[in-house]
């Protein structure tokens, strides 16, 4: 590989958008067989760089030069792109919801006979396809029937479909279970053994590192450098990603525990199905200045808890919930709010925000009875209360009065935590704080999660890292097909003992299935 011709080179490459570069001067090269990953904190400019890669950005918008097998290419738009050999898998999935698994795969390049569709092609091709790389998918399901993660394996068969020699990952797995990550790295390793060259972007260093050959590291627009995967390590990424040693990966601090401000009593909640539970005679408290932890495997109930109780999703069927120690019935959002309980959805983009409206806009969105008398908004005091937020969660933004959207996941992520603590919450649940930002964000998300603690406040978080539950959690419920697999001390904690519990519930109904 080291001998190979490059496929892809990038070189010099700068893009503004209006006063802000967010590409200043960068440069890699992509070989054939070969996977490169690229690193960096959110808003180093990872995701436009794919964009100017793939065509999203057509050339004219950029400085710079790209070349493909040596050739400079001048992308007009996608399509120029993908008959050069060059397919991308978004971190933002391009599915069409309504459309079935094997419409969206052939959606753009349907194959046709006598000017016609030739959905005998389309079917057979999905499942051959399907069979190809060992997805477990119904080619004439809709895809608005499926999860967040198999429709990420529907776009990346999508991409694969095009049968490309350049293969650009942004953020592949943010989305899908261990299991399902599994499935994407067995293909990748695939492709890269068919001479295919993958650009590989992930926050997940792990996989970075099971993966890829080479490692070109962004900051602030810029290239640090590219490292051989071999020669290298972890502390060396993440020093030339963030600029500074991080020593410290959970910096859990210490709180007093004061009064129970959330108790639930063999809480048993009925999913959309019928006759379904997803949450099972689920007992739990949680104190001031605590953090409770909830992990489990997918499907375990985790989220639906939460939404319950938040928003009342799911009828309750039997229990107790208790909130500052009076009853808290199944309530809207709002009321919720009012009687200091916040959640911080899991998708902040099609739930937390929105995209379209400024950063300030976001902020104050579920607060804006503070700023309100007789049916009138002190806009002077919203946009200082704003402002105090804006500065103190340190989002990387011009001023907050930029769309929101064109924010890096990253800062993304502290407007949605930002909008949440201005509505001064007593419990705060957080479903999955830090999926899909760079570690430099998530020590800022542990940091701002300390911070409430010391205030006396309490919080639920809900993670699917391990380490994570481990490092950030003062107490650990294990949920297991809804029911309690376990709950821990947070110096009793160990890997084997949350997945052990994790899986009790399951094993115990295998075991009654056998017998």
């Amino acid at each position: 590989m080291e001998n190979s011709p490059a496929l892809l080179r990038v070189k010099r490459l700068i893009k503004r958008f209006g006063e802000m570069t967010v590409l200043k001067d960068v440069s890699f090269d992509l070989r054939a067989g070969e996977v490169h990953a690229l690193c960096g904190e959110n808003g180093a400019g990872k995701s436009t760089l794919i964009k100017c890669l793939s065509g999203v950005w057509p050339h004219g918008s950029y400085e710079g030069r790209i070349e493909v097998g040596g050739e400079e290419v001048r992308f007009g738009g996608i399509h120029e792109a993908e008959e050069a050999g060059v397919a991308v898998i978004h971190q933002e999935l391009a599915l069409a919801p309504e459309m079935t698994v094997a419409e969206n795969i052939y959606l753009g390049s349907e194959p046709t006979r006598r000017g016609l569709i030739d959905w005998g092609v389309v079917y057979a091709g999905t499942e051959a396809m399907l069979r190809e790389y060992g997805l477990d998918l119904d080619p004439a399901a809709t895809v608005s029937s499926l999860g967040v993660g198999r429709q990420q394996l529907v776009e990346i068969l999508k991409a694969l479909s095009k049968k490309a020699r350049i293969l650009l990952l942004d953020e592949p797995t943010a989305a899908l279970t261990d299991t399902e990550v599994e499935v994407l790295i067995r293909i990748v390793r695939d492709l890269r053994a068919r001479g295919v060259g993958c650009v590989y972007i992930s926050h997940r260093l792990d996989e970075v590192f099971a993966l890829s050959d080479r490692i070109t590291v962004l900051r602030d627009g810029e290239t640090t450098g590219t490292l051989t995967t071999s020669s290298t390590d972890r502390n060396e990424v993440i020093r030339r990603m963030v600029g500074r040693e991080i020593k410290d990966y959970y910096p859990r601090h210490p709180s007093r525990k004061g009064d129970v401000l959330l108790k639930v009593e063999r809480l048993t909640v009925g999913g959309e199905e019928k006759g379904r539970q997803v949450a099972k005679e689920v007992d739990f408290e949680v104190r001031a200045g605590e953090v409770l932890g909830i992990g489990g495997l997918m499907g375990a109930g985790r989220t639906e808890l939460l939404m319950h109780l938040f928003a009342g999703v799911g009828k309750r069927l039997g229990g107790n919930v208790f909130l500052r120690g009076n009853a808290h019935l199944p309530s809207p959002p709002a009321v919720s709010i009012g009687k200091g309980l916040m959640m911080v959805t899991e998708d902040r983009k099609r739930e937390g925000l929105v995209l379209d409206q400024s950063i300030g806009f976001n902020l104050s969105l579920a607060s804006l009875a503070q700023f309100t008398c007789r049916g009138l908004l002190d806009e002077g005091a919203e946009f200082r209360r704003n402002q105090r937020f804006f500065d103190s969660l340190g989002v990387k933004a011009p001023n907050q009065e930029m769309a929101v959207g064109r924010l890096s996941g990253g800062n993304q992520q502290k407007v949605v935590l930002g909008k949440a603590l201005m509505t001064e919450p007593w419990v705060i649940l957080l479903d999955e704080p830090t999926r899909g930002v760079d570690v430099g964000a998530k020590v800022d998300v542990y940091e701002l999660i300390n911070r409430l603690t010391y205030d006396g406040k309490a919080v639920v978080m809900v993670s699917s890292e391990l380490p994570e539950l481990m490092g950030m959690s003062d107490r650990i419920l294990i949920l297991s097909e809804g029911r309690s697999g376990g709950l821990f001390d947070r110096d009793e904690a160990t890997p084997e003992k949350l997945m052990k519990a994790a899986m009790a519930h399951h094993a115990r109904r295998i075991t009654e299935k056998q017998t």
